[in-house]
């Protein structure tokens, strides 16, 4: 089943033109990549997914349900959470208040992630769960991004710049987080720079360039591809 379609996306700021044309999908418990170099209109794909720059042409489908006009506060409620890039968590709020602030039983009311689920997940977190969000490193800040969207109990993840600018060790332990809820059947979308940790995770890969999908395939397709990998990803 097609969780996410994206069909002929045209996105702008102001009067220049960003998306030209942009169609991907996803399906129930894929994890899909959008990769490319800066510039090249992820980070706007997802803000038009989202309803933060509305899509002035094209359709946006999320779970049959035509999105492309509804508000951000609507479509978070349908069911996609957002790991933003840069992490925007609230610095004078506690870990434990961030994640309970916008925490939802989704839309099926089943309710998974609990303070209890994503402590197991982070268990750092729940170390941290009384400091404050300005008190965090940038890993610790990245984690509970990550457990805040999952307390919204989402059907769809996304992530933007899943582990930039993280160190080693911590990238390591968002990668083991995505492929324990890959495992565990949770649809995501995924933006990062790391091709091999993309790769070792992912059913499907979108390149972007330009605001124009320009290659698409599965892992093994992507690392037979050298051609593909230098010209639009700099590999």
């Amino acid at each position: 089943m097609t969780m996410l379609e994206l069909e002929d996306i045209e996105t702008f700021y102001g009067q220049s033109q960003v998306l030209f044309g942009m169609s991907l999908s996803i399906k129930e418990g894929e994890v899909v990549t959008l990769m490319g170099r800066n510039g090249m209109g992820k980070t706007t794909t997802i803000r038009s997914i989202m309803g933060l720059t509305p899509a002035r042409g094209g359709r946006i489908t999320f779970r049959g349900q035509d999105i492309t006009a509804l508000p951000a506060y609507r479509i978070a409620k349908a069911g996609i959470g957002l790991v933003p890039e840069g992490r925007r968590i609230s610095p004078n709020l506690s870990v434990e208040e961030n994640l309970i602030a916008t925490a939802s039983k989704g839309t099926s009311g089943n309710g998974k992630w609990t303070l209890q689920s994503v402590y197991q997940l982070f268990p750092r977190l729940q170390e941290r769960q009384t400091s404050m969000g300005n008190q965090l490193s940038g890993g610790e800040q990245q984690m509970l991004a990550i457990a805040r969207a999952l307390m919204t109990n989402p059907e769809l993840l996304i992530l933007d710049e899943a582990t930039e600018g993280l160190a080693p060790l911590i990238r390591q332990e968002i990668w083991a987080c995505l492929t324990r809820l890959k495992k565990d059947g949770q649809s995501i979308l995924v933006i990062d720079k790391n091709i091999k940790a993309l790769s070792e995770i992912a059913d499907c890969h979108y390149i972007v360039e330009k605001g124009r999908i320009v290659w698409t395939g599965n892992s093994v397709s992507l690392a037979a591809n050298s051609k593909i990998k230098h010209r639009y990803l700099g590999v």
